[in-house]
C-alpha cells in the first residue's frame, strides 16, 4: 500500500464515507487515504445489491464511487444518495465517459489517481453541498 504524505484535513475530519468498489486493492487504497483524511468509512460494499441493503441503516455524509461495479451500474446507489441529498464522487477507470448524462455535474476522478486528487474532490464536493 502506498503511504499518504497528506496530513489529516480538518474539512474532512470525522466525515463517514461510504466507498463502493469492486476491485480490493483499489478499495483498500481508497480506504487508507480516507482514513488519513480523518474519515470514517461507513460501509465499503463491492456489490451493487448488499450496498442498497446497507445503506437503509447506514448515516452517510459522503460517498465515493466506482461507475461499474461487478459489471453492474452504481447508478441506482447514486440515485439513493441524491434523494438524500449525500455528496458523491465518482471514481472510474473510463473517466467522464463512464459516467451517465444526469451525473455530469459531480466531480469524477480517473483511475488510477492520487491521495491529492481523492482529497481535492471529496474537498469540494463535501464544501459545494454545504
Amino acid at each position: 500500500m502506498a503511504v499518504s504524505t497528506i496530513p489529516i484535513a480538518q474539512p474532512l475530519q470525522g466525515l463517514r464515507v461510504l466507498v463502493v468498489e469492486d476491485e480490493t486493492l483499489v478499495a483498500m487504497l481508497i480506504e487508507e487515504y480516507l482514513a488519513d483524511f480523518g474519515c470514517d468509512i461507513v460501509f465499503s460494499g463491492r456489490r451493487i445489491g448488499k450496498t442498497l441493503h446497507a445503506l437503509k441503516n447506514l448515516e452517510v455524509d459522503a460517498a465515493v464511487l466506482d461507475v461499474n461495479v461487478a459489471g453492474e451500474s452504481v447508478s441506482p446507489v447514486a440515485e439513493i444518495l441524491e434523494q438524500q441529498k449525500v455528496p458523491f464522487i465518482f471514481a472510474s477507470g473510463y473517466g467522464v465517459k463512464g459516467v451517465d448524462e444526469r451525473w455530469s455535474s459531480r466531480p469524477v476522478l480517473q483511475k488510477p489517481f492520487s491521495a491529492k486528487e481523492l482529497h481535492t474532490a471529496l474537498v469540494a464536493c463535501v464544501q459545494d453541498a454545504f
